[in-house]
């Protein structure tokens, strides 16, 4: 039941090769992937980044675009409800580009989340009034939507610009409900693909994509052997490129979160050359209070003060 990538997936060659290369490479402080390594973010999962890729896009068309992707939620279980895995709507998530060969990001895509609940008496994401089919289903109990804000230069002193949707002329954008089963969704793929959506970039010439939802964690590794200290039967197998066809990948029936951006490599590179580089990082309010009575779905707790980064990929 795991969703399967919007378009073309990321290789797990790619992935294979990443933890190969920060498992041998010489220097210090090269890193792969992170499915809750850390004691804190363990706590956290909804801000875990898992995962971040960039490369050039490579559809028949989309020459002259490029595809940046930041994973989010790690360990999905298909059968994870009732509330399956929304994002945090009290977290700021956002993708870096430097484009100048600095330590400063020069361009910022930031994307916030928020989750809305029809009925509380009704103890699902899904109402079961109809097939799940179309973005902002009435068959949906919690509506996900986000939106998308540019910042160019250093985020701390510049301000933020609304991305704009092409398709609705809002900025706000629907996220598909996770891959809760054919009886609530007969056909996922379809239903997710209607969530990938155009977009105008402030600063840029150009229509950029977006997709953000669930699809199948594209990382490879076998988690129990890892940890218990590196006891891995077939190294030569599991360490390899081609570790998608090694006996064990502990991921293979999990997903994650994908915020996935197309863009114009020119808005990214700005005239500067034609290298870029790339990270994903997530941040929570400093102030978190428990107990609150407001209802809602997410009325558990109130946020506040300025937001405290907490992972980085």
């Amino acid at each position: 039941m795991s969703a399967e990538t919007l378009q073309h997936p990321v290789p797990k060659a790619i992935a294979a090769a990443l933890l190969a290369a920060a498992l041998c490479a010489p220097w210090a402080g090269a890193h792969a992937s992170s499915h809750r390594e850390a004691p804190f973010i363990a706590t956290q999962p909804q801000v875990d980044g898992t995962d971040f890729y960039m490369f050039n896009s490579y559809e028949p068309g989309r020459s002259g675009y490029v595809t940046l992707i930041a994973n989010y939620l790690p360990l999905q279980d298909a059968y994870g409800g009732p509330n399956y895995f929304h994002l945090d709507p009290n977290a700021l998530y956002e993708i870096h580009v430097v484009n100048d060969g600095g330590a400063v990001e020069n361009i910022t895509f930031q994307f916030k989340f928020q989750n809305t609940l029809d009925d509380m008496s009704i103890p699902l994401v899904q109402n079961g009034s109809a097939d799940v089919a179309t973005p902002n289903s009435p068959a949906l109990n919690v509506h996900e939507k986000y939106t998308i804000s540019v910042i160019y230069g250093p985020r701390a002193t510049s301000s933020p610009q609304p991305v704009i949707n092409t398709i609705t002329g809002g900025t706000t954008f629907d996220k598909p409900v996770d891959n809760i089963g054919n009886k609530t969704i007969s056909n996922y793929l379809v239903y997710a693909n209607h969530h990938g959506w155009d977009i105008q970039i402030p600063g840029c010439t150009g229509i950029g994509r977006v997709f953000v939802g669930q699809r199948h964690d594209p990382f490879v590794v076998n988690l129990g052997e890892t940890f218990d200290l590196v006891n891995i039967k077939y190294p030569a197998t599991e360490l390899n490129p081609a570790a998608e066809f090694a006996t064990v990948d502990s991921l293979v029936d999990a997903n994650v979160t994908a915020l996935e951006l197309e863009i114009p490599s020119a808005c990214l590179t700005q005239g500067k050359g034609t290298i870029i580089g790339g990270w994903t990082t997530a941040s929570l309010p400093a102030t978190r209070v428990l107990g609150s009575v407001t209802p809602g779905l997410d009325g558990a707790q109130q946020a506040s003060g300025g937001y405290v980064q907490v992972s980085r990929l």
